[in-house]
């Protein structure tokens, strides 16, 4: 996480002028309806590039200007708030933080106690008032000192009831937002309606929240953050003294949901290496959670330090937001390429102009189909939002149908397959070219023969032409059945060159079945996937009697995809058999057709343990791929993982182990050496 975060550079008044113009319309666009012209990272870039100039020319400053307001000055709404909703101020990184935390404990005049720690949520900020129990008015920020009254999405919003435990009277605040499920309901419902979609889920809420008379209701969630009197009630003295933990259990035994049902909830500790340790964790989860969180809130927990902090104009000194790295921005769509895979699935990708995302920068995004495509309504020229979450590949997510000119163009959708020119298969949504795999039959048969699946030494791709071109094989499978005068026949083959290929061929047939079942390229499995479906079942035959409910046994596949697996055995059932005949192994080593008992695995030495593999093997590993590498962490127990999170079991850090590691150490995760790790698991080296 950068420390010194980038900004918009502006040169001189004139630009000044415009970028205060450009940040006060887009704030009021993204607090009216979420249609802003911005995107949260480049609205952010701008107002620090606005406050920047500020320090350097004082006498230049608007005021218009949105820095030192709520809401970068966004006036919406006339329903005063009983105490004003203010904004957060900013930190970038642990630096940040640290400089941040010595500032508030200079103004405590002592170290805090107590710091909560707890995610911030993708949303928008509401107040629900509650009057005897019951919720009788809805209002959003707006400019912080008043906002507008949405009290018709009353019984509409998940997570906040009619009704309290208590027939109390008291004003809830929280964050209004939709669940990925809920946007994409959103989405159908407005594409059945008028044949648009939502740019992203902060503007379908925001959109939602304020319309009233939209022929369909779409469904948003709430999550509570904090509690205020509404009154003098006993319970009014009792919520100004308690801690904000103290208040946050109360708001949830009221029936109102908080983040504690979630894997980011809130959490209490005592030091700022503590609070760090949880930020990485709530970082590390971002990427599968069903709602959008930018950041991780940090406050005082006891109501005394907060008393004693203050607040300034615009935020409270005793909490601060710690922002994360965008992983939505708006761009381009440039073009629309249209590729064939191994296994005939026709797709297309998205060619946008350059956009840095989540410290990338992202020039290709993922589309799924056609039927996709025509779902969002999307246009070659279109501003486009752009996700991206932990290592997911980058995806379109809709157009940003208010910024287009009328330039845009319709994407051309292929008749024809991309690759060779055949017919498309388009009875499912997912296209297809009517010759499957057998269109990228080099394509196919250069992933069977690599290293991670077959390992055929010596094997190159001018090889496999050749040999297709010839007739000599179809598909992987003929590579077994070949000839040494076959070989012998084919320009530039001799001798020791064909004696070489023949032995690759025999010691292919002895690889075990994880890497077998790899070659075959099932879709929706792949390397870890076949590994676990080997060792679930042990034989190629168990795998074939499988039903899709057998199939959903193996960790990772679900009652979507277990049928595609199913139906794809079936599909390559020939080639199967073709490999069957010519002796290729299709066992997996140490596995007795799923006779491995409980108590065995629980004496593997790494069970149950998630493992991470990082930097530079050395000593007996040295020579291992790191797919090798995720072999010997499964079949001595463990699950091989790419990323580090709080469920991390260990760390495997070689040379150069970089950002992992230090995720690992912030996260008190073990970490071992190559060396030490082979000891660990020495047994099945």
């Amino acid at each position: 996480m950068s420390e010194t975060p980038p900004m918009t550079m502006i040169p001189d008044e004139t630009a000044y002028a415009e970028a205060v113009q450009l940040a006060v319309d887009a704030s009021a666009a993204y607090y009216s309806d979420g249609t802003s012209t911005l995107d949260d990272d480049s609205y952010d870039r701008l107002v620090r590039g606005i406050e920047a100039y500020e320090a350097d020319h004082p006498e230049q400053v608007l005021p218009t200007s949105p820095t030192g307001k709520v809401a970068g000055g966004a006036v919406v709404g006339d329903v005063p708030h009983t105490v004003p909703m203010l904004s957060l101020d900013n930190v970038f990184g642990a630096e940040q933080l640290v400089s941040w935390a010595a500032s508030l404990e200079r103004r405590l005049g002592r170290p805090v106690e107590a710091w909560s720690v707890e995610a911030k949520l993708d949303g928008l900020a509401v107040s629900a008032r509650y009057r005897r129990g019951r919720l009788v008015q809805l209002v959003t920020r707006g400019d912080g000192v008043a906002g507008e009254d949405v009290s018709h999405n009353i019984g509409t919003i998940v997570g906040l009831p009619d009704r309290l435990a208590e027939p109390v009277t008291v004003e809830l605040r929280g964050e209004v937002m939709m669940t990925a499920a809920q946007f994409a309901d959103a989405c159908d419902k407005r594409q059945a309606h008028d044949g648009t979609t939502f740019a992203n889920p902060r503007s379908a809420a925001a959109g939602t929240l304020r319309t009233k008379d939209r022929p369909y209701v779409c469904e948003l969630t709430f999550f509570g953050y904090g509690a205020l009197p509404m009154d003098e009630s006993e319970l009014a003295a009792r919520l100004r003294d308690l801690p904000h933990s103290q208040i946050m259990e109360w708001v949830s035994g009221q029936g109102v949901q908080t983040t504690a049902v979630t894997p980011v909830a809130g959490v209490l500790v005592s030091t700022l290496e503590e609070v760090q340790a949880r930020v990485e964790e709530i970082a590390a989860a971002r990427a599968e959670l069903e709602f959008g969180i930018d950041g991780i809130v940090i406050k005082c927990d006891l109501a005394a330090d907060q008393a004693l902090a203050g607040f300034s104009s615009r935020a409270p000194r005793w909490a601060v937001a710690y922002k994360l790295p965008a992983t939505e921005k708006i761009t381009k769509l440039l073009a629309v390429e249209w590729n064939t895979g191994r296994t005939g699935i026709i797709a297309p990708r998205a060619v946008l102009e350059p956009v840095e995302l989540d410290g990338s920068v992202v020039t290709y995004a993922t589309l799924h189909n056609a039927a996709d495509i025509a779902r969002r309504g999307l246009m070659l020229g279109d501003s486009v939002t752009v996700y991206k979450a932990g290592d997911v590949i980058p995806r379109v997510e809709a157009p940003v149908v208010h910024l287009r000119t009328g330039d845009e163009r319709p994407i051309p959708i292929p008749e024809v397959c991309p690759s060779c020119g055949d017919a498309i298969d388009s009875s499912q949504e997912r296209w297809r070219c009517v010759r499957g795999r057998a269109c990228r039959a080099i394509a196919s048969i250069e992933y069977a023969a690599g290293r991670d699946q077959l390992d055929i030494e010596g094997l190159a791709v001018n090889r496999i032409k050749q040999l297709l071109d010839v007739g000599f094989i179809t598909d992987f499978a003929d590579l077994f059945f070949l000839t040494r005068d076959q070989l012998l026949s084919l320009e530039r083959m001799g001798e020791t060159s064909t004696d070489n290929l023949l032995a690759a061929f025999e010691r292919a047939k002895g690889q075990p079945l994880s890497r077998v079942f790899c070659a075959l390229g099932v879709r929706g499995t792949g390397r870890s996937m076949s590994r676990r479906i080997a060792r679930h079942f042990g034989t190629m035959d168990a795998i074939r009697a499988a039903t899709a409910e057998a199939i959903q046994e193996v960790e990772g596949i679900g009652p979507e995809k277990a049928p595609v697996v199913v139906a794809e055995l079936i599909e390559v059932a020939p080639l199967i058999d073709k490999l069957i005949a010519a002796g290729v192994n299709m066992t997996e080593p140490g596995v007795e057709a799923r006779d491995v008992t409980a108590d065995e695995v629980s004496d593997l030495p790494l069970a149950g343990m998630s493992v991470v593999v990082t930097g530079a093997m050395s000593g007996s590993l040295e020579a291992l791929s790191r797919n090798e590498m995720n072999e010997l962490i499964e079949r001595a127990g463990g699950k091989a993982s790419s990323s580090v999170s709080a469920k991390t079991a260990l760390v495997v850090a070689g040379e150069k182990a970089g950002s992992k590691r230090t995720k690992a150490e912030s996260l008190g995760v073990r970490i071992a050496t190559p060396e030490e790790f082979a000891e660990l698991v020495a047994s099945f080296l």
